[in-house]
């Protein structure tokens, strides 16, 4: 089933949700098991521990994050979702915000099976020092 973009605008939101609630696995379920997750042109991650894993490490870098949408578009099985990333760094207090985007391919779940992001590194790498 493909999303209408009221069904998008919910998995972007559910997605926030649980970056928010700082709950690893749950963002990790939101990837079907054969996925591809990638950020910035880097190594994509490929299984749901993975991309726990790495939601974790920023959980524990920004113990009080909060991710917000910003917009989401939908055609057939693909998705933009757009987002900022606010918080304090826990090793240097200082306070970050960024914002970004991902590019889903959705199956037929509404699992995400591929993904591209984006953000600024350098402003962020600035903030946190």
């Amino acid at each position: 089933m493909a999303p209408d973009l009221e069904t998008a605008r919910n998995i972007a939101r559910q997605h926030c949700e649980a970056w928010t609630a700082r709950r690893p696995e749950a963002v990790a379920d939101r990837y079907s098991e054969v996925t591809s997750f990638g950020m910035n042109g880097g190594d994509p991650m490929t299984t749901r521990p993975e991309i726990a894993e790495m939601a974790a490490g920023f959980m524990a870098d920004f113990p009080d994050l909060v991710l917000t949408c910003d917009t989401v578009l939908a055609a057939d099985h693909h998705m933009i979702y757009a987002w900022t990333f606010e918080g304090h760094h826990k090793a240097t207090g200082n306070p970050v915000r960024f914002s970004g985007w991902e590019e889903w391919d959705l199956d037929d779940d509404l699992k995400v099976v591929k993904s591209l992001g984006w953000y600024d590194v350098a402003d962020y790498e600035r903030q946190i020092a």
